[in-house]
Order: structure tokens, then C-alpha cells, then sequence
């Protein structure tokens, strides 16, 4: 493997690291906090995933005005920055399936991954319907 390539796994290594320290630590890898958070209705709303959302943005808005800034970045020779800007039914259709998804289970794929670490039955289910969903997409796609 090039060195170039160790590093920039390395780099994606500890990045994710950071990324599921902070969703345990904020506890966002219990559904029921999410879930709580979602259920305004309820009486009992939970307020703290709005200040990890919160949090996120103080992070990600000023390293996308860096990002604009920079030629390229420091471990590859372009940015792979989404280019579609066309809101299609397939937007709208996995946009619908992700919230009701998040919403039903309490978990999106990062906190549900981070959650694998604890070895509850719930977050593996999750998982092992995340990656069904990911290989029928990718099967679909490839019929096309």
C-alpha cells in the first residue's frame, strides 16, 4: 500500500473515531434520545439533539469556507464534492424511506455504527438492515 494511501486511511481512521467519541458522548447512540427528540408531541421532548446538530454546524460551516478557499485537499488531488442539484423522486423516495427509518428505529448510520461497540441486539439489526438496503440499491442501480 503507498504511503500516500495509509495516510489518507489513517487520517479517515481517526476522523471516524472523533466523529462516534462525539455521538457517544453527547448520546446520540441511544435511540430513545433521538426518538425523544423527535417527538414533540409527547410532553416530554428532548431538546439536546438540536445542540449536537448545533454543535455540528460551529464545526462543518467553517471548514467549508476553508474547503472553498483550497485549491485541492492536502492528501488527494481533488475535492469529491457532490454535483447533482436536481431534486428527482429518487431524492425525495430515499429522503421519505431515512427519516421514517430514523424515526421508527432512533438511528442513522452513524450513531447506529457507533453503537455497535456497546453489543446491543438493536443497533446490529440496524446495521444488518442498513447494508441489505445498500447491496439492493447497488443491485438496482446496476440493472439500469
Amino acid at each position: 500500500m503507498a504511503m500516500s494511501a495509509l495516510l489518507r486511511l489513517l487520517v479517515a481512521f481517526a476522523a471516524g473515531t472523533i466523529f462516534g467519541f462525539g455521538l457517544s458522548l453527547s448520546g446520540m447512540v441511544d435511540p430513545a434520545r433521538v426518538i425523544g427528540f423527535l417527538n414533540v408531541a409527547s410532553g416530554h421532548w428532548d431538546p439536546s439533539l438540536a445542540f449536537v446538530l448545533g454543535g455540528a454546524l460551529l464545526v462543518a460551516l467553517p471548514g467549508m469556507a476553508i474547503q472553498r478557499r483550497l485549491a485541492r485537499p492536502a492528501l488527494d488531488d481533488c475535492f469529491h464534492l457532490p454535483t447533482a442539484t436536481i431534486i428527482d423522486p429518487r431524492l425525495v423516495v430515499g429522503s421519505a424511506v431515512f427519516g421514517a427509518g430514523w424515526g421508527l428505529a432512533g438511528f442513522c448510520p452513524g450513531p447506529a455504527v457507533t453503537a455497535l461497540s456497546i453489543g446491543l441486539t438493536t443497533p446490529f439489526v440496524f446495521a444488518a438492515a442498513m447494508a441489505a438496503g445498500m447491496v439492493l440499491h447497488d443491485h438496482m442501480l446496476a440493472r439500469k
